[in-house]
Formats: structure tokens, sequence, C-alpha cells
């Protein structure tokens, strides 16, 4: 399936220009666990780099919903009700996966994962009251993002699908996933493609357009 944006023909599951589409490079991984990735309006127009979107694609049990106030977003209270659900945030009570067993209830286990700048995080969770209610996610990790791309508000700082893959590995580490690991190895390709054709345009910003022009002189 197609969609068009503007003049651009563009994938509609990772949401890239179909010139440049990645979805030949995802490593689809099922989960027991059920992520639900929260995206922000502002977030979901960034087409190009939304690193959200790859990460829905790559899970199968998972789900994507973008908006700002989910409070009473049906869909998402019901994985509340009938999960045990966690969401990942570095605060000062949160449950660190590295260290500690996630799993206190017999229910499945369900990770939301916002997809947002800081600041439009912050709205998110003052909007939404129900994720309040939720028991918040960290873990510790020496890893350091390969986003050479964009500009991190912190060394430290993890893509969505980069975390999302941290914390596939912990969920192996504590036997709630058995994921082999060809298939951890192989979840940020897409990623790791996304970033090479990124920087391949930056170096060589014509070469696009020269591309694009013979595009839509066929149509």
């Amino acid at each position: 399936m197609k969609t068009y944006y503007g003049d651009r023909e563009k994938c509609y599951k990772c949401y890239r220009p179909k010139s440049s589409c990645m979805c030949g490079y995802f490593e689809h991984i099922k989960t027991d666990t059920k992520f639900v990735v929260l995206m922000h309006p502002k977030e979901f127009k960034k087409v190009k780099n939304n690193t959200g979107h790859f990460t829905h694609q790559s899970l199968p049990n998972s789900e994507l919903f973008v908006g700002i106030d989910f409070s009473n977003h049906k869909a998402i209270n019901e994985i509340v009700a009938s999960h045990e659900s966690y969401i990942l945030f570095p605060s000062q009570n949160a449950l660190n996966l590295t260290d500690k067993h996630p799993k206190r209830s017999n229910k499945p286990l369900a990770i939301f994962l916002i997809d947002s700048t800081w600041a439009c995080t912050k709205k998110i969770f003052t909007e939404s009251k129900n994720l309040q209610k939720l028991k918040h996610m960290s873990f510790t990790t020496t890893k350091i993002s390969q986003y050479e791309i964009k500009v991190q508000p912190d060394e430290n700082y993890l893509s969505t699908i980069e975390s999302t893959l941290v914390v596939l590995e912990l969920l192996n580490k504590w036997k709630i996933e058995s994921i082999n690991e060809t298939q951890l190895n192989g979840f940020l390709n897409p990623f790791k493609e996304m970033i090479e054709y990124q920087k391949k345009l930056i170096a060589n910003p014509q070469s696009h357009a020269v591309r694009f022009k013979k595009h839509k002189s066929k149509d």
C-alpha cells in the first residue's frame, strides 16, 4: 500500500519516502511482552527520522497511538487493565530493569514507550491521567546512541528503537523473552540504514534532488 504526502510518494509502514523505504531491513521479533508506542503529533510529522515507526513495525505484538491526552483512550485503558503495565521513564522510583525482575503478577507484561522530545513527553504525562498511574521502568546501560545525524540532549540519551533493544535484551536476561541473538543483532538494521542514507544525502544533497525530479517526470 502507498500513501502520498504533498507530491511525494511514501510508504505507509515505515512512513519514509518510497524511494528510501526501510521495510526490507526490519527484523520482526515476536514477543510475549506487548509494547505500546505513544507518539506526540509533532513527532508523527517527523517521517524521515522517526524511530517510533521502526520500533512498531519491528514488533508484531505492539501498538502505536498518536496523541497527547490518552486519559480516555479505550484501547490503551484496556491494555492497562489486562496487563502488568510499565512506562519507560527514568524517574527516581522507577524499577531498574537491569537489576530487578519486573514481573509482580500473572498478567502479561506491557511496556509503554513515549516517542517524543522531552518537552512533549512532559506534556503527554501532564494531560494523560491514566499514564500517571503506571509504574515507571528504567535501565542502566553503557551504550551510546548511534543517532549520528541528530543532536541528542545528553550523551546517554538513546532513541526509541535503541532503548527498546536494551529492554529486549534485559527481558531475555530475566527469561521473560527468549529472542535469539541473530534477531537482536538485526533489530537496529532499519535504523542504521536510515542513518547511512541520510548521511549520504547530507554529503551530496543534489543527488537526491536529481532522483526526485526524474521520479516526478515519470508520473
